[in-house]
């Protein structure tokens, strides 16, 4: 019997699609279920609970009218009960049906009101994913919420990185629910009786048509060629995720499928943790070129008209691709420049109601395709593109060696991602940079771990040592320091506050604000690096202990001269009172400096500490900078 299976992302912002929830889809939908799949907020979301409901109910009042045409109006009324809405949308039935529909709307009114709709829930299962453990309250939230839309609670599946990494945690907030740890990988872990391994499945990209929600990466093949990875490095949540290292998972017929079903995706992106380390790297390569991802290899957008219409005719989630097709008309008629031909569009549309999103439907959008299909057979005449491949998670350097760097070279890999998590990996680090330039790899891009062990100084050499090895090589490293946050730890994974070892929340904020300036990457160029973290240690400390709004608005503040008076002042005392100086600005709290000392030079210095983002935008207004 067919299950209607409900598919949650909190609505966090996110980068990559759920690839869990993908695969959860092609599981569902081949067992004949009923899939959808939601993101978004969960207003929205009961609203829509208690519209289908409705719409449903009025249309068995007076089959005449076209219920879903006023859906706009109808959760206007649900939501705010204007009496003016309500008698307009009252005096549409025919006469002997009026008494009913008013009881209805007055009813289902009530019944949203009062949350009845919890009282009835629609889903017999629901799976929610969950991503790093900072969105602990958001996440939790959303499972709270959406688990009350199931029939039975037992059939609420969380799973994803924060309930892999703190699993009783996660169930002691969100009572009921059965909480998946790791991966979908050895068959009957929703269903006793399915032995269907779902980490192995296929993802449907179907269901990104389903929501409003557009991630930054959403146009490309994603998948792993290797799973785990053989290091088990402290500040790495890999071995709780995937404990197993898996040294080669064949993606080609993954790939076709998604081309058959979906259509062709430009890029490659692989969420390997460790592709290096196995021993069938260059069997991996090999089907990567085989997959169409070679050097020189090119991409041309399919016609996403015939992609939708193709999945409609076999009634492949209809909801999402109707919601595309109403898109896709929008798109046509910008696109479209000849006036006559957008009239007729415009007529066509409104004819068959394909113009509003809540009345489009099948039988219309196949009616309309002699008309629509070759104007879209003409907009879809696309150049093609440039195609890369991107292991995303890193490439370990520790590994890297000139036969895997030369194999390397074979595909269109860009950017090349080498993990650069502490100082002491410098010489190994630099080699691999060097065998990627000496290859041909010109765009590289790493992730610096700080706040672990390391101490302030070492994040800057680093990341000089980037600069000069852009300068060094002719090439192009983009850096991007990631903050060690333990997101197991119970004192920690749901606040984003701890500090390490030889960090204290000046520091932090310090190096947050700098690369606020910088919007979180630092390039080649060496004039930009020192402006940014300065030339030398004693610039890079200098900044760590700058007022934060001085950091942000470093031109200006030079300009004014006030950020010179600040730092003459602080260069001017005396060591002792320096030291106990640094002490009271480590904390980070500027609350009430009165209560930190009462010593008057100190607490001129600290005044500037006071200075926050909205005096500096006061003073921009007033003309000061």
């Amino acid at each position: 019997m067919s299950r209607k299976v409900l598919l949650i992302e909190p609505n966090y912002k996110n980068k990559y699609p759920p690839l869990s929830l993908m695969k959860l889809a092609t599981y569902h939908r081949q067992l004949g279920d009923e899939v959808t799949f939601y993101k978004g907020t969960k207003e929205k979301f009961a609203i829509n609970e208690t519209m289908k409901l409705l719409v449903r109910t009025l249309q068995n009042n007076d089959s005449s009218i076209n219920w879903l045409s006023y859906w706009d109006e109808l959760v206007q009324y649900l939501v705010h009960g204007s009496l003016d809405i309500f008698e307009s949308l009252v005096s549409l039935p025919k006469p002997e049906n009026v008494p009913l529909v008013q009881k209805n709307l007055i009813d289902y009114r009530k019944y949203f009101r009062n949350k009845e709709y919890l009282k009835n829930p629609q889903w017999d299962r629901i799976c929610i994913t969950t991503l790093f453990t900072f969105y602990w309250k958001e996440t939790i939230d959303a499972i709270n919420f959406y688990k009350q839309f199931c029939k039975d609670l037992s059939h609420v599946y969380v799973g994803g990185i924060a309930a892999s990494v703190v699993p009783q945690e996660m169930a002691n907030e969100a009572k009921g629910v059965t909480i998946i740890k790791g991966l979908l990988n050895h068959g009957g872990e929703l269903d006793k009786s399915n032995t269907t391994i779902i980490d192995e499945l296929p993802l449907d990209y179907s269901i990104l048509e389903e929501i409003d929600y557009k991630y930054p990466e959403h146009d490309g093949f994603y998948g792993y060629m290797t799973r785990g990875c053989v290091n088990k490095c402290p500040f790495c949540v890999v071995p709780t995720l995937e404990p197993s290292y898996e040294e080669y998972l064949p993606i080609l017929d993954r790939i076709n499928t998604t081309r058959a079903q979906f259509g062709e995706k430009r890029n490659l992106l692989l969420l390997d943790n460790n592709v290096l380390a196995s021993p069938c790297f260059n069997q991996i390569i090999d089907e990567i070129k085989k997959a169409g991802f070679y050097n020189g290899a090119t991409y041309v957008a399919p016609n996403y008209y015939e992609i939708a219409l193709k999945n409609i005719k076999n009634h492949y989630n209809i909801n999402g691709y109707l919601k595309n097709l109403f898109s896709q008309y929008e798109l046509l008629l910008k696109k479209t420049k000849d006036n006559e031909v957008k009239s007729l569009l415009l007529e066509t549309f409104h004819k068959y109601q394909v113009d509003d999103i809540h009345t489009i439907s099948v039988d219309n959008v196949l009616a309309i395709d002699n008309v629509v299909g070759p104007l879209f057979a003409k907009l879809y005449k696309n150049k093609p593109k440039v195609r890369y491949v991107d292991f995303n998670q890193g490439l370990d350097a520790r590994l890297f060696t000139p036969e895997k760097a030369k194999k390397l070279s074979e595909i269109p890999i860009r950017p090349l991602r080498i993990a650069f998590d502490h100082w002491e990996l410098r010489d190994k680090y630099q080699n691999a940079v060097r065998l990627a330039a000496e290859n041909g790899i010109k765009n590289l891009s790493n992730y610096l771990l700080y706040n672990f062990h390391d101490r302030p100084v070492e994040l800057y050499y680093r990341l000089k040592m980037n600069v000069e090895l852009c300068e060094q090589y002719d090439i192009s490293i983009y850096s991007f320091p990631m903050k060690y946050h333990p997101i197991s730890d119970p004192n920690y994974f749901r606040v984003r506050t701890y500090l390490g070892e030889h960090w204290t929340r000046k520091y932090i904020r310090a190096i947050q604000a700098i690369l606020n300036s910088t919007k979180g990457k630092i390039g080649r160029g060496t004039s930009f690096f020192e402006k940014a973290f300065g030339s030398n240690e004693r610039e890079f400390y200098k900044l760590l202990y700058m007022p934060e709004v001085m950091i942000v608005y470093r031109l200006d503040y030079e300009k004014n001269g006030l950020e010179p008076e600040w730092w003459q002042a602080f260069q001017d005392l005396s060591d002792e009172k320096r030291k106990d100086l640094i002490r009271m600005i480590e904390p980070n709290d500027f609350s009430n400096i009165n209560a930190l000392t009462s010593d008057d030079e100190l607490l001129k210095i600290l005044r500037f500490y006071e200075i926050s983002r909205k005096d500096y935008d006061n003073q921009k207004k007033l003309g000061v900078f």
